[in-house]
């Protein structure tokens, strides 16, 4: 066991007198700004450097001058006091929400356009906040919330999802649409339909990230008396249209992939109606059923505000 003794603590009151002394340079005057008189206010500037094993201060009958350890200790002090004094408000803030840390999770397809918006409108109304993005997929980020690794995310799946024990906002909804590599025979056609696609080969995630919108894409063929042609499986969207581009095959992705402008892709709607129609799928702000944090429901209530714009 180590017989070094701990730093002893400091008084912020002492703090106070040492950078009083210090910016006046006088005893007496320093003693009148802290409505104190001279002779506590030198036992304490002496108490202090003994505490410290420094001298801050050379004095003489008619002066009183910093030492170099005084000189480089100032600042801090300042900065030391400055900070303590802001305690108070940091401590509401948080309480309210106004301050702290979020841990918000996403999908890549919320980052082409919704997430860069909605981080700079939150930041901008609550600068105090320290936001943290995560990249992560669905299976992900439902283990995250359930460990409590993160505060909410941004979540992709096919409409009716509701995952038990999370509260859900529904962010936006929008079809599916073909990434088809720029020379496919089908990239051009006019209508393009359903079963002209039912036996090409498939770039697609695999089920465990997105089990909800995957069955609903495999439904769409069942439902034809087809079994999807699986080529390759991949995890990102960008991914995804990456493959595309190389050829592997053709893929499903949310309409907003559009954005995600790829030489050799290009996107197409499918006509039809009814079961024949594309699948549809759905972003939703997902987070624990139990009570939030002030911070959380800031940023929840921020959400619902952007929805009703």
């Amino acid at each position: 066991m180590s017989d070094a003794s701990p730093e002893p603590w400091i008084d912020l009151r002492l703090w106070r007198q040492f950078v009083a002394v210090a910016e006046e340079l006088h005893f007496g005057r320093a003693a009148l700004r802290l409505h104190m008189t001279q002779p506590p206010l030198t036992q304490a500037i002496a108490n202090l450097e003994q505490l410290l094993g420094v001298r801050l201060f050379d004095r003489s009958k008619r002066s009183v001058q910093l030492t170099e350890a005084g000189a480089a200790l100032l600042p801090e002090a300042r900065a030391l006091l400055a900070r303590a004094q802001a305690l108070p408000a940091q401590a509401r803030a948080a309480a309210e929400g106004g301050a702290g840390r979020l841990r918000v999770a996403f999908v890549s397809t919320v980052g082409f356009d919704l997430l860069p918006r909605w981080v700079r409108g939150f930041r901008a109304q609550h600068p105090q906040v320290q936001l943290e993005l995560i990249e992560a997929t669905g299976d992900v980020q439902l283990q995250a919330l359930e460990r409590g690794d993160i505060d909410a995310g941004f979540m992709l799946h096919s409409p009716g999802f509701a995952p038990p024990g999370l509260e859900q906002l529904r962010i936006a909804r929008e079809p599916l649409v073909l990434a088809l590599p720029e020379q496919h025979p089908l990239a051009g056609a006019q209508p393009l339909l359903l079963r002209k696609l039912l036996d090409e080969p498939l770039v697609i995630f695999p089920r465990r990230i997105l089990p909800s919108l995957h069955d609903a894409i495999f439904g769409l063929y069942h439902a034809a008396s087809r079994a999807p042609l699986v080529a390759q499986e991949a995890i990102q969207m960008q991914t995804i249209v990456n493959l595309v581009a190389a050829g592997l095959g053709l893929a499903w992705v949310p309409e907003s992939v559009r954005q995600f402008q790829r030489p050799g892709v290009v996107y197409r709607s499918l006509e039809g109606t009814g079961r024949k129609a594309a699948p549809a799928c759905e972003t939703s702000l997902v987070w624990s059923a139990r009570p939030a944090g002030a911070t959380l429901q800031r940023f929840t209530e921020f959400a619902r505000q952007q929805l009703r714009k």
